[in-house]
């Protein structure tokens, strides 16, 4: 068995998805960009991206017969991380497209970030961490900056599953614990050392929990 784990990233047609799976690779994993769904079965780990509208990812992960599997990978309790719209996508629905059904894996909403500030929200911003005992969030220093681009921010129901936050015409939700589900509205594989740091956790996650 080699040593690394191996990590699906799920490649479902929209966006540029390898700097995720590259990223990841760099930390130590086996990290492959797959639209095969026994590949995503067979996996240590998988990793859900996604870049601009949320209906229209919703859209292209249901074409490609992916929704399934990735539903699946989450059921099985392997460690699954949503980056962005992926994480977005993880929520039952979003004010986007309030039309189009989420994978419902966290209950809540995607709401649009309150009026009164740029939208998106396209900067390094401070994260806070609001369970700093996750795993996933282990040495990220004590001032972790990441990279956001974003116009809308997850808001769950239960609010105890938010892992951590940042401060942009208020308090925003950026990341989140649900279960074996971790999940963040910044993209990690362009946060510099914090977001290597974060997804290098993520591979240590992964080769745990195969043994």
């Amino acid at each position: 068995m080699s040593a690394r784990p191996l990590i699906a990233v799920v490649d479902y047609g929209i966006g540029n998805m390898h700097s995720a799976q590259k990223a990841i690779e760099k930390m130590g994993a086996d990290a492959r960009l797959t639209d095969d769904a026994s590949l995503v079965a067979d996996a240590d780990g998988v990793v859900l991206p996604g870049v601009g509208a949320f209906g229209a990812c919703m859209g292209a992960l249901r074409a490609t017969g992916l929704e399934e599997p990735v539903v699946e990978a989450v059921a099985s309790r392997r460690p699954f991380l949503g980056i962005c719209v992926g994480m977005q996508m993880l929520f039952d629905r979003s004010e986007e497209d309030d039309a189009v059904r989420g994978l419902g894996i966290i209950p809540g909403v995607i709401t649009w970030i309150p009026p009164g500030v740029k939208r998106p929200q396209m900067q390094w911003n401070r994260l806070v961490p609001t369970r700093p005992d996750d795993p996933m969030l282990a040495d990220l220093g004590d001032e972790p900056w990441v990279y956001f681009v974003h116009s809308l921010h997850g808001v769950p129901d239960d609010a105890s599953v938010v892992a951590a936050t940042c401060e942009y015409g208020g308090t925003l939700n950026a990341a989140f614990r649900h279960d074996n589900v971790f999940a963040t509205q910044f993209h990690p594989e362009k946060s510099g050392p914090t977001g290597l740091q974060l997804l290098a956790n993520y591979v240590a996650v992964c080769a745990e929990a195969r043994v």
